[in-house]
């Protein structure tokens, strides 16, 4: 079958974002990239993958190996050199909408989708918990493009009201203060008929974690079996990341200190869906369901607020090698 793929078509550039940081990775055929708009179970997808990757060997730290590409930073060609280097199947993170990615037909993409409201909760988290040093310091960092990072401030509603209904790209309505969360899903979710495109829901990683990683694996064409399944399942749980976030971390500790007062243990936070209904208002649910309808098709909202349960459920197509 002949496949028409994506093209590039928008640049990501702001006080977090430089998308342009992909055109320093030479892709290999085989590479993994892990990409969600945030908040998603990025990172829980990370280590599932690296203890695949690493069966009978040391699992490296996730912070060590699998960097976030397109986060901005001062010198992004040290990255690609660190990829580079690699001599083993590299995996890597990217929280770029599909118009932003430079799609390469050998990379295997996994996309992580969440509900939206599970989302904002996990997000207010992280962002309200920033140290003003961490934001002053990374609205210093030169090169950026457009406003500042903003202080979230302590409301979480006014938070809501921002986030959902309006976006930091003019080319989005929602996603402020970073990029848009349901526009990342439906970009994707428009080619997921792709044979090198895996979509996985948060929900279905909790309510069957151990099918989750049978489907991963045989995405990523990775004989496992039921024992190896059941380890990893062990190895990737909350409480095991949580209890060990050194290897499991996005960061290493000691930047994490200085993010949250907390360090990596606000970021692993509670793994949990639902603690919206104890939140948003009939009224902000109501603006949840206009930016739903205005941003996703009815199929792809079906899925992200149910995952395999919906209706539209994702049509799986494995690709015959890597």
């Amino acid at each position: 079958m002949t496949y028409v793929f994506p093209q590039r078509t928008r640049d990501y550039r702001n006080y977090g974002f430089d998308s342009r940081n992909w055109d320093l990775v030479v892709p290999r055929d085989g590479d993994i990239v892990i990409t969600t708009s945030y908040k998603s179970g990025t990172t829980w997808m990370q280590n599932i993958v690296m203890q695949m990757l690493f069966r009978g060997q040391e699992v490296p730290a996730v912070a060590d190996v699998s960097p976030w590409v397109d986060r901005r930073r001062e010198n992004p060609a040290e990255v690609a050199a660190q990829l580079a280097a690699q001599t083993h199947r590299r995996v890597m993170k990217s929280h770029l909408s599909l118009e932003a990615t430079r799609f390469h037909a050998g990379t295997r993409y996994i996309v992580v989708v969440r509900d939206a409201r599970d989302v904002f909760m996990s997000l207010w988290n992280h962002l309200s918990k920033m140290t003003p040093e961490v934001v002053a310091m990374i609205n210093a960092m030169p090169g950026r493009v457009g406003d500042p990072m903003p202080s979230v401030g302590t409301d979480i509603h006014a938070f809501w009201d921002g986030w959902i209904n309006r976006g930091w790209f003019p080319w989005e309505t929602e996603g402020y203060p970073h990029s848009g969360n349901m526009s990342h899903t439906q970009s994707w979710w428009n080619f997921r008929h792709l044979p090198n495109v895996l979509f996985v829901h948060y929900a279905d990683m909790l309510r069957d974690p151990g099918a989750e990683i049978g489907e991963v694996a045989r995405f990523l064409g990775i004989g496992l079996r039921e024992d190896d399944i059941a380890e990893i399942r062990a190895a990737t749980t909350f409480e095991a990341l949580r209890g060990n976030p050194a290897k499991s971390g996005p960061m290493p500790v000691e930047g994490a200190n200085q993010v949250w007062p907390e360090g990596l243990l606000t970021f692993f936070h509670k793994g949990t869906n639902g603690r919206w209904r104890d939140v948003l208002t009939e009224g902000e649910l109501a603006m949840y369901a206009a930016a739903k309808a205005r941003v996703l098709t009815p199929d792809c909202a079906e899925y992200c607020e149910k995952g395999r349960l919906a209706v539209a459920a994702v049509p799986v197509a494995y690709p015959t090698s890597g």
